[in-house]
């Protein structure tokens, strides 16, 4: 018996797919009444027969994607009480107090290509609390969204930012599983800087994750092969901090996704190949005010404002104590290497693009500030917590020293055991991630630079690759 038949799940053409998913984000850049959105969700919920399951998903501290299946009708009636053990989530909760609850973000809602992920299911972000009802501190969605949605109020900024999201394609599924015992990555392309052919294996991945991305509203806007073998970027447009976040989770799941399904492997550990460039998360910020863009100054220096310059001054003279959020794994510092572009300068420059910031050349609309030394890996909600918070209320250079610190060539640490210790004695690190979280970072990032070899060298490590956080080797990660 044809079983599809039996099974007649929700399976929506992309069209369609992108008009609805560019409603619901509508929806959450016009800010509407949050109850709202949600009695429309649970009537859409109610009504659509053909759903049979919504995931529910989340992100832990470290960055890791987190998702949970629920039964459609299981959820609608204990949406307020979704608990699960955080005690099996590192970095999250003691087991004394393992139960932490799931709170639904229902304006941040998808749905998804049947294709990919399978039909009859959409997906919902979710917040964690802890058990007396509070946001839980080491959940930085709810942090961010917190934090950005009182700017609004109070200062009526919001924060956009763009990202450029870098990553390999390489052969083989599990291809960073089985590192340790093959030693090495096999490129499935060689054409390198914006070179495939339309049939090639690489061009064919980049059409079908774009497609997908497209149809979940991300708002595509160029798709190519990067400058290294095998290497990919798909840029969306800029978007609410919260909502880019968002984005750049279901990014990297539908490319890992679509890659599994054409039996290869989609990476984004900042550096997997020696000797070639690495994978970078260039991050386009700007705050607006009434929408005004507040980093633009046409007569300013390099066309932005002072309020831009003091933002980015505060980010230069602290970024060897954050610098731990921006590259946060052993992999990362491989990355810093001034070899191959790498934005390791603690300075800010219009042209220099190993500079830390650049300043594109913008407009009233397109004048922002460029994060270039971010990996890919880090976790963004508390990324753009960190900048956020360090470009509003870091501390200022002194005045005689401002200048000389936006081009001064300094640098940042070139190993994870430098950036920890530098993380962990920071003032302005504590103050942003409050005292238990950044305890329990320094904890996680210090056991991942304590399993993998002090000296970084000139070959990537299996030990680097296995106990990178956002490898899925949790059987292993347990032996410790």
């Amino acid at each position: 018996m044809d079983t599809t038949e039996l099974r007649k799940f929700l399976a929506i053409p992309y069209d369609e797919l992108e008009e609805m998913n560019l409603e619901a984000k509508r929806q959450r850049l016009e800010h509407v009444e949050r109850g709202t959105v949600e009695e429309q969700r649970r009537k859409y919920l109610t009504d659509e027969k053909r759903i049979k399951a919504v995931t529910v998903c989340f992100c832990d501290l470290e960055g890791r994607f987190h998702m949970l299946d629920y039964d459609k009708k299981f959820l609608l009636k204990s949406a307020d009480n979704l608990t699960f053990d955080g005690s099996s989530i590192r970095g999250f909760s003691e087991i004394a107090e393992s139960d932490l609850k799931l709170i639904l973000d229902w304006p941040a809602f998808y749905w998804l290509p049947a294709d990919v992920f399978g039909p009859g299911k959409v997906i919902v972000f979710g917040e964690v609390h802890a058990q007396d009802g509070s946001p839980y501190k080491s959940d930085f969605r709810s942090r961010l969204r917190l934090f950005t949605e009182q700017l609004t109020r109070d200062e009526r900024m919001v924060l956009h930012i763009a990202p450029e999201i870098e990553g390999f394609l390489f052969k083989e599924t599990d291809a960073e599983r089985s590192y340790h015992e093959t030693g090495k990555f096999e490129f499935i392309s060689t054409g390198g800087y914006y070179h495939s052919l339309p049939q090639d294996p690489l061009r064919q991945f980049i059409d079908r994750c774009a497609e997908a991305h497209r149809s979940m509203g991300l708002g595509n806007e160029k798709d190519h092969p990067e400058v290294a073998p095998s290497q990919f970027e798909m840029n969306f447009g800029y978007s609410e901090s919260v909502i880019t976040a968002d984005q750049i989770h279901l990014y990297k799941l539908v490319c890992r996704q679509v890659a599994r399904s054409m039996g290869l492997t989609a990476c984004f550990l900042p550096k997997p190949v020696a000797g070639v460039n690495g994978s970078g998360m260039h991050c386009n910020m700007s705050l607006n005010r009434n929408g005004k863009n507040l980093f633009y100054d046409k007569s300013g220096q390099d066309g932005v404002s002072e309020f831009a310059w003091s933002f980015i001054d505060r980010i230069l003279n602290n970024a060897t104590d954050i610098c731990l959020v921006l590259n946060p794994s052993v992999n990362a510092y491989r990355r810093l290497d001034p070899h191959f572009e790498a934005p390791n300068q603690i300075k800010a420059s219009a042209t220099n693009r190993a500079a830390m910031i650049r300043i594109p050349l913008g407009n009233e609309r397109s004048a922002r500030i460029e994060f270039r030394s971010v990996s890919p890996d880090t976790n963004p909600y508390l990324l753009f917590y960190t900048l956020l918070r360090t470009g509003l209320e870091g501390d200022l250079p002194d005045s005689a020293d401002a200048e000389g610190k936006r081009y001064r060539t300094r640098f940042l640490p070139d190993n994870i055991h430098d950036a920890i210790r530098l993380f962990k004695a920071s003032r302005l690190a504590v103050d942003i991630l409050g005292e238990d979280s950044h305890v329990k970072y320094v904890e996680q990032k210090q056991k991942a630079a304590d399993r993998c070899p002090k000296e970084i060298g000139t070959r990537v490590k299996p030990g680097e690759v296995m106990f990178h956080h956002e490898v899925t080797n949790q059987l292993l990660w347990s032996q410790f």
